[in-house]
């Protein structure tokens, strides 16, 4: 012991390992320890880990390994005592054991994800999802083996994406007939280079996932925009280029830190589960009304519980009463749609048809408060009430937004009413059933000021209308069940940069819809000015602005450019001899869709309209409503092909003039109540 070899000083990797030495039997490193070895490099520390645990198992001392030893400790006799024998490491059994990453490339575009046990894998970017092995959960949808892959978009306007491991039920078996089982399995999906990957690492209870490259005609087009090719997937620089990063890169996403995913709260997992306790109950079809003011995750909210409520339903009911930021149409419309599919993206990543839709034209419902109530109960007509129904409501909720919300609490007749509420928000009261009985909405009064007087509430869901003498008196309530949710949203939005955000984001909605014009994946994208519109008569459909008064020697100009409603009134406009025939009045009309006019020929008197509306459904289409929804700038301004003049753009515009405004399509605040006159800052002439 007195003459053991003592090595020279090695620089500042001495005190590591000294603090390495003394670890006890079994190998666990203390905190300080574990800080110091954080200065070597993952390769060092894994070298270092694998010669403890040699000599460990073999019985033999530290100094035999060449560490350096202090002289009091190499002077202290060792007691005698027989060597064990030599045992093998300890088996690997967990995430933090894998001694390689679990990611392996598995071809051009294709990666394999191994997943322990309740782990995740937080990513940005879209990719089509397939479980060969286990079962995983995304946004709260449970994958499982054998089923359907299914396509995720984790995007950087929203929280990103994870995909996690979760507990499934396995019949009592051992580790090697799980394997045996496994493999069988992956035999018709992978070669035998990543079968022999996957089993080495393989443990119980852990899931395989097949990461694919996917390609969605609607996203080209949407980042072929300029500024929108962030959406999905940012490049950083990079440190470390390895295996994993390659095979992810080739899938086009990104592993990202968990904290930028979605974290929910004790009080959301607890709301989400009473929720879907109830829904799946014996003829259970609950009203759950969502509310809280804005930037409080309702949206995200929405989505989770309609992904927990496919796990278990075939079918959910949505209806949607927020004109800003609507989830599967463009924005500024009411909307009832029956949900058979997954949402595992944000809302312009899944636009679709609704079952009753009408279009309002602006993304507020202020100064015009008895349309908006008039038109949710249209639409609110519609449900059947075979399935849930899950009401989205506007994060407007202070002064008349708060009355106006009592009023749709009263017509709709909620069962549940989930309020969101967060620190950084502004004060809501608790919507409790004694509350809403004894305050007055804008259009209904409270109990308290009822003379005998009111009707049913089954009388109500047939007739559905305010007479005059009814908004005297309300409906009979039955009363609802609150369930309130501390929200902790994180979110990068201020009072300044909310409005500019939102606007980004509705200029995504309209785009996702005009995707639905691009040919399928693998064609090549086609531009909106080389595609075919439709040509429709002035005498074909009537006209009417919905947001403003217009000049009837106007309304042409207003119409050309600009993003129209096509709806279907019950009046018929044949007969009129020319055109263009105007509507004194808005109608609540079912919309089948949307277009852009892209230009008025007046020799010919034809609209020509560009739309993915069908040509079945455009059958039908004899009205065109124009709002406040404006045309994304960058569809005018970043077409590709486009060579000299751009048409409908110009620099020489007067802002100064009747009806002119800068704030083209802004969501009014709610501290300006003015109405808003949306502009056409531009040259109106035809698109050839």
């Amino acid at each position: 012991m007195a003459d053991s070899q003592v090595l020279p000083k090695r620089g500042p990797l001495r005190s590591t390992w000294l603090r390495a030495r003394k670890a006890r039997t079994p190998l666990v490193l203390s905190r300080r320890p574990r800080r110091r070895l954080g200065t070597l490099r993952w390769c060092g520390r894994r070298r270092l880990r694998r010669r403890l645990l040699q000599a460990e198992a073999a019985g033999a001392d530290w100094r035999e390994s060449g560490c350096p030893v202090p002289r009091a400790v190499a002077r202290r006799p060792k007691p005698e005592a027989p060597r064990p024998a030599p045992a093998a490491p300890p088996a690997a059994t967990g995430p933090a054991t894998l001694p390689i990453p679990p990611v392996r490339p598995a071809g051009p575009g294709r990666a394999l994800l191994l997943l322990p046990l309740e782990q995740g894998f937080t990513f940005s970017g879209i990719c089509r999802v397939t479980c060969l092995y286990g079962q995983v959960q995304v946004f709260g949808f449970t994958i499982s083996q054998g089923q359907p892959a299914q396509e995720v978009f984790s995007a950087y306007t929203h929280s990103r994406l994870a995909i996690s491991a979760v507990h499934y039920s396995m019949p009592e078996k051992s580790k090697k007939e799980m394997k045996r089982e496994a493999r069988t399995l992956l035999r018709s999906h992978l070669s035998r280079d990543d079968r022999c990957w996957l089993m080495k690492n393989f443990s119980p209870l852990c899931s395989i996932v097949m990461l694919e490259q996917l390609k969605t005609s609607t996203v080209n087009f949407l980042v072929s925009h300029p500024g929108l090719s962030y959406v999905f997937v940012q490049e950083s620089p990079t440190f470390q280029i390895n295996s994993e990063h390659l095979a992810l890169r080739s899938v086009g996403i990104k592993r990202e830190k968990k904290k930028n995913g979605l974290r929910l709260t004790e009080s959301v997992l607890s709301a989400l589960e009473e929720l879907v306790t109830v829904s799946c109950e014996v003829d259970g079809c609950p009203v759950i009304l969502v509310c809280g003011s804005q930037d409080v995750g309702k949206s995200t909210f929405n989505r989770y519980l309609i992904n927990q409520l496919l796990n278990s339903i075939s079918c959910i009911d949505y209806l949607e009463c927020d004109l800003g930021q609507t989830e599967f149409t463009p924005p500024g419309c009411i909307s009832l749609l029956n949900i058979t599919e997954p949402i595992l993206g944000p809302p312009f990543t899944h636009q679709r048809t609704p079952q009753k839709m009408v279009y309002y034209g602006k993304p507020s419902c202020k100064n015009n408060y008895e349309n908006y109530i008039e038109i949710i109960k249209y639409v609110f007509s519609s449900y059947k009430r075979e399935s849930p129904l899950i009401v989205n409501t506007m994060g407007w909720v202070s002064d008349k937004g708060l009355l106006l919300l009592i009023d749709l609490i009263r017509l709709l007749s909620p069962s549940h009413v989930v309020q969101f509420s967060s620190g950084r928000s502004r004060y809501m009261p608790n919507l409790t059933p004694d509350y809403v009985d004894d305050m007055d909405g804008l259009y209904t009064k409270s109990k308290s000021r009822v003379r005998n007087r009111g009707f049913q509430l089954a009388e109500f869901t047939e007739n559905l209308e305010f007479a005059d003498e009814e908004k005297e008196s309300p409906v009979v309530f039955t009363g609802h069940k609150l369930i309130r949710v501390q929200s902790d949203f994180t979110f990068r939005k201020t009072p300044r940069n909310r409005e500019s955000h939102n606007k980004v984001l509705r200029d995504l909605a309209v785009l996702g819809y005009l995707g639905q014009l691009q040919p399928p994946v693998p064609r090549p994208l086609c531009p909106l000015h080389g595609l075919t519109p439709y040509q429709v008569p002035f005498n074909a459909v009537a006209l009417r602005i919905i947001h403003a008064d217009v000049a009837p020697t106007h309304i042409l100009y207003a119409v050309n450019a600009s993003w129209v409603g096509l709806c279907k009134i019950l009046d018929d406009v044949r007969g009129y001899a020319n055109g263009p025939i105007l509507l004194a009045q808005t109608p609540i009309c079912d919309c089948l869709g949307f277009g852009i006019c892209r230009g008025i020929d007046m020799e010919k008197r034809l609209y020509h309209i560009l739309t993915p509306v069908p040509p079945e459904e455009l059958r039908n289409v004899n009205c065109l409503l124009v709002g406040a929804i404006s045309i994304p700038q960058c569809v005018f301004k970043s077409q590709r092909g486009l060579e000299g003049t751009i048409p409908y753009i110009t620099t020489d515009y007067n802002f100064k003039l009747p009806g002119a405004s800068e704030k083209i399509g802004a969501r009014e605040t709610e501290e300006t109540c003015e109405e808003k006159v949306h502009p056409k800052p531009k040259l109106y002439r035809r698109i050839k």
